[in-house]
């Protein structure tokens, strides 16, 4: 496993549009939205600047350096018969993926530290009064994002519909599972449904950690959220991912 990981970083490496995807637009993301978080009346809500921006820097990292990255990972992988390959040798299936998810989950977990260092700094936040909350909620990420992945690569035809089939997730997360909306802005009825969304427990459980006001039931209830929708892409990708290529 540990050569196949070190075996994908180089591959990783090698693809511009994967490095780009996978460092580059999480850092910047940030940085756009932060002209929108000013405009957003936050005082009310009990939130500031730097509790809404440092969970979305988070939750974009998780997104574009783990979700996104690793989708196009295993469809590129598949289409080119190395999954095919790997199960002949010594590993089992979930090992082999596991391998290969190693090196964007290593990237993902580095940005988050680095941004919950930096945004420590940067945003005036100080030290998290929960920061088991946060650990707790980033790791439940890459997991999450990672059976995700593989999920999407299931029904991806080719590398370059990858980019196309990972944009639902995306785009459903970023506007619900506040990332860039918090949801104590959201109407009641439509927070309690994007609550329900699969990354809104880890946005939930990192921003808990800076304000220090999530309770313990709501804490549990998230991390249940996010072990639930854990379990169901796992079951998913034992009973339908492809190891030929889509033809």
């Amino acid at each position: 496993m540990t050569a196949l990981a070190r075996a994908e970083l180089t591959l990783l490496g090698r693809s511009r549009a994967t490095l780009v995807t996978a460092v580059a637009v999480p850092l910047l993301l940030p940085l756009s939205v932060r002209s929108a978080i000013d405009g957003m009346d936050l005082a009310d809500a009990g939130l500031t600047v730097g509790t809404v921006i440092l969970p979305a820097a988070i939750g974009f990292s998780l997104l574009f350096a783990v979700y996104a990255a690793l989708t196009s990972a295993y469809v590129v992988r598949r289409e080119e018969l190395v999954l095919k390959r790997l199960r002949t040798g010594e590993l089992r299936d979930r090992e082999i993926l596991v391998a290969a998810a190693l090196p964007a989950s290593a990237i993902g977990l580095v940005q988050c530290v680095l941004m919950a260092a930096g945004g420590t700094v940067l945003l005036d936040l100080g030290a998290p009064p929960a920061p088991h909350l946060a650990v707790v909620g980033v790791l439940l990420g890459l997991v999450l994002c990672g059976a995700l992945a593989a999920v999407t690569a299931t029904f991806t035809r080719t590398a370059e519909s990858a980019q196309v089939t990972s944009l639902p997730l995306l785009f459903v997360s970023m506007l619900g599972s506040g990332v860039a909306i918090p949801l104590e802005l959201l109407p009641d009825r439509l927070a309690a449904v994007c609550e329900l969304l699969p990354l809104t427990p880890v946005i939930t459980l990192v921003r808990g950690a800076w304000t220090g006001e999530l309770p313990a039931s709501e804490a549990l209830g998230a991390v249940a959220v996010a072990l639930v929708w854990t379990a169901v892409a796992v079951f998913a990708v034992q009973r339908w991912f492809r190891w030929e290529p889509r033809r």
